[in-house]
């Protein structure tokens, strides 16, 4: 299974007793691959996995692995700050027939940057399916510097990197060595098409859930050598990105949106809560300037 360049990183819908949705993630999942993604990532950062218990997250790869029937790549959020903990859930998900490993540098820990090197090996090693590493340190305290990554790059099952540091340097220094077919995903919708322009291949995209079909025109506007056309859509999309991953965390605002063009994935669980009404307003404002790719059920 090719892994794409747009990937969405999907909410995980919860029902109105904060019980996981099944039924209706696997709707979620079908959407977004109807409405331009190439593949899904479920039970990351938007799928609040901090809040998923261990076998919440198996039955979602499973559920949503059955639902899409191969019409695009599954990648699980399998990455912990437990090294004997990721690479137990990693090997579930391989048996459960995922596509691919989303794995987070280890959050709190605070490691050095051998230790992450360490961590990521002894992970791969364990499973037989492409893993993507994924840098955030806005969230995690700790960087994935360039030359770890490149280190990495050297194992044969680690194929990219989600890069979400900001930092178009990194991310440049990273394209410019990395070995033929290792692929860096923007973790920023807003980044993405700057980092494309310095050897990026896609983006983890979390406005995609809305104007997928957009964001994917944008990517192949610039791939086709259309600049001015992708520079065009991306400042149209822009306030849109923006106020998604700024009026609330993440992905307190993306999922208040979801439930008011009415495709139902329930509130966030704590401890995350609602978007206060000023913060909903600024949301909605800029939801009903986009026309919206997403098809809502019936």
């Amino acid at each position: 299974m090719e892994i794409g360049r747009l990937l969405t990183a999907m909410v995980t819908p919860f029902d109105d007793q904060g019980q996981l949705d099944y039924a209706q993630a696997r709707r979620l999942a079908l959407s977004l691959l109807e409405s331009g993604s190439d593949g899904l990532v479920v039970a990351g950062t938007t799928g609040e996995s901090p809040v998923l218990e261990h076998e919440e997250k198996l039955r979602l790869f499973r559920e949503v692995k059955e639902a899409i029937s191969g019409r695009g790549a599954l990648v699980a959020g399998t990455g912990t700050n437990n090294t004997a903990e990721t690479i137990e859930l990693s090997r579930e998900a391989e048996r459960l027939g995922v596509d691919a490993l989303l794995l987070i540098t280890p959050y709190y820990n605070k490691p050095s940057q051998e230790g992450l090197f360490q961590h990521f090996r002894a992970v791969a090693e364990a499973v037989n399916i492409p893993c993507i590493l994924y840098n955030i340190p806005g969230r995690t305290s700790v960087n994935l510097e360039a030359q770890t990554t490149l280190r990495l790059a050297q194992i044969d099952n680690i194929i990219g990197i989600k890069e979400g540091s900001g930092d178009l340097v990194q991310v440049t220094r990273i394209t410019a060595a990395a070995p033929p077919g290792f692929l860096v995903w923007s973790g920023d919708d807003a980044l993405t098409l700057p980092i494309m322009a310095v050897g990026g291949y896609g983006v983890v995209s979390v406005v995609s859930h809305l104007a997928g079909v957009q964001f994917k025109a944008m990517m192949e506007a610039y791939l086709a050598g259309q600049v001015q056309e992708a520079a065009r859509i991306h400042q149209r999309l822009l306030p849109l990105m923006t106020i998604l991953l700024t009026a609330a965390p993440n992905p307190v605002p993306i999922k208040y949106a979801l439930n008011q063009i009415g495709f139902r994935v329930g509130r966030p669980r704590l401890p995350l809560v609602e978007p206060d009404e000023a913060a909903a307003q600024r949301i909605m404002a800029e939801v009903r300037k986009v026309t919206l790719d997403l098809k809502v059920p019936v």
